[in-house]
């Protein structure tokens, strides 16, 4: 295997964007990029099909999917979502959302997919719209070079292999391995939010029968987190848990056992699961949430979860991998031919990852809350409130769709109601904040 000087010294293949990861984000970006008719490299490291969690789409993904030339693809490996449903053992009851119901009636639904097949779908676009895509390769170290002199990208191939390249602009969606936002010391843990989780596909597990609702995303509060239930078209259902630290600190048997000791502590999922057989490992994650100091300099962008991680109650995942990544390609566009531009388009990148991350932080730091809960599983629509935060939920926060000033009112309405409850939501106040502390990674 040659060393790292032996790699720089070799001669670097030359292009206009090297980009670091081939998921949603990456290939999305790829895809864009390639279609402007710059050449673009791809660098993935594992190898089409892998496994990724992350199956829940929005109805917002729908017109991304289609402007990237992939919708009809994407219809036939999802299972229709309509909505979804949040259940409380507190209140004792559920709450089902219907896209239909929100603000913009154009989105009536998403899909829930494998990411394994949605991800190998997007990825085999980007080559097929001419980028060069490589599989099986980890990208190693990036040197920028000095006065605009792009940087040189090195990659280890699996067979030890090593390989160089020169690129104007180098994208680093590499999800939650924050490559260059670790290198760069930029990654900073968000100390308003901290989760682990747990996961695996089951067969056999109870569906609902009516159509509409037979593709739901189901989430179950309880005691010490949410869990999820996703139903996919193969028939195989993917559940998880997502929990405080100090829930998976106090693991004390293998993480199957935990796994499925922690599923019987939500009786209405337990009884979904009674007759259902595991058909995969479980994985478990530190889900330690996070946000990095900045979003991109003079020749690098960041797309997806590279540059944030909240919590997936939302599913928010995939739609801002992508839309980062669309974001990402008409900016470095704008960088590479009006370079007179660059500094207000790298600026406005920044404020779209910023904002769409701004938008569901919000809920995510409250939704576990007794008054979030409550307006959660009781929605009123006055001042169309209920059809915003349905909005919302359907990811449609990039579109323009008028319902802000409705949100607001919601987020008054959530603080009128819990100062009126304040003895409740102080308590609720603490109690977070006693679960959101850290502890060392729960997941070894």
């Amino acid at each position: 295997m040659e060393s790292g000087a032996d790699a720089r010294k070799a001669v670097p293949k030359e292009t206009d964007v090297l980009i670091i990861g081939g998921g949603p984000g990456g290939s999305t970006t790829g895809i864009v990029l390639a279609e402007m008719g710059h050449r673009v490299t791809v660098v993935e490291k594992a190898r089409h099909p892998r496994f990724h969690i992350g199956e829940s789409l929005l109805p917002a993904n729908l017109p991304l999917f289609r402007r990237l030339g992939v919708l009809e693809q994407v219809e036939a490996i999802g299972m229709q979502k309509w909505g979804a449903e949040f259940v409380s053992k507190w209140h004792r009851r559920s709450q089902t959302f219907q896209f239909a119901e929100s603000w913009n009636k154009t989105m009536p639904y998403a899909f829930q997919v494998r990411r394994s097949e949605l991800d190998e779908i997007l990825f085999k676009r980007a080559a097929h719209q001419g980028a060069d895509v490589i599989e099986g390769c980890r990208v190693r170290d990036v040197e920028f070079l000095p006065q605009d002199g792009g940087a040189i990208v090195t990659g280890e191939h699996e067979d030890g292999r090593t390989e160089t390249w020169h690129a104007k602009f180098v994208v680093d969606a590499s999800g939650r391995d924050t490559f260059l936002a670790n290198r760069m010391d930029a990654k900073r843990r968000n100390p308003r939010h901290n989760s682990a989780s747990m996961y695996a596909h089951f067969k056999g597990a109870l569906r609902y029968e009516e159509p509409k609702r037979a593709g739901l995303i189901s989430i179950y509060w309880f005691e010490h987190g949410w869990l999820w239930f996703i139903p996919l078209a193969d028939g195989a259902t993917s559940v998880g848990a997502v929990v405080w630290p100090y829930y998976m600190k106090s693991r004390n048997c293998g993480v199957r056992e935990f796994f499925l000791n922690t599923i019987a502590m939500c009786a209405p999922l337990a009884e979904r699961l009674k007759d259902a057989e595991l058909s995969s490992d479980i994985e478990a994650t530190g889900n330690f949430s996070y946000e990095c100091t900045l979003a991109h300099g003079k020749n690098f962008l960041m797309v997806g979860d590279a540059y944030a991680f909240v919590d997936p109650m939302f599913s928010t995942g995939v739609l801002l991998a992508m839309h980062s990544g669309i974001e990402a390609a008409i900016a470095i566009h704008t960088c590479l031919r009006e370079p007179a531009k660059a500094a207000r388009a790298l600026k406005k990148f920044s404020h779209v990852m910023r904002d769409g991350l701004k938008e569901y932080t919000w809920f995510v730091y409250r939704v576990t809350n007794p008054t979030m809960r409550e307006m959660f599983l009781a929605p009123r629509n006055i001042l169309r409130m209920k059809e915003a935060m349905l909005s919302l939920l359907a990811g449609d926060i990039f579109s323009g769709t008028p319902f802000k000033r409705s949100l607001n009112a919601f987020k008054v309405t959530y603080y009128i109601l819990s100062l009126f409850h304040l003895r409740r939501s102080l308590t609720a106040f603490r109690r977070r904040a006693k679960n959101i502390q850290a502890f060392a990674d729960p997941t070894t």
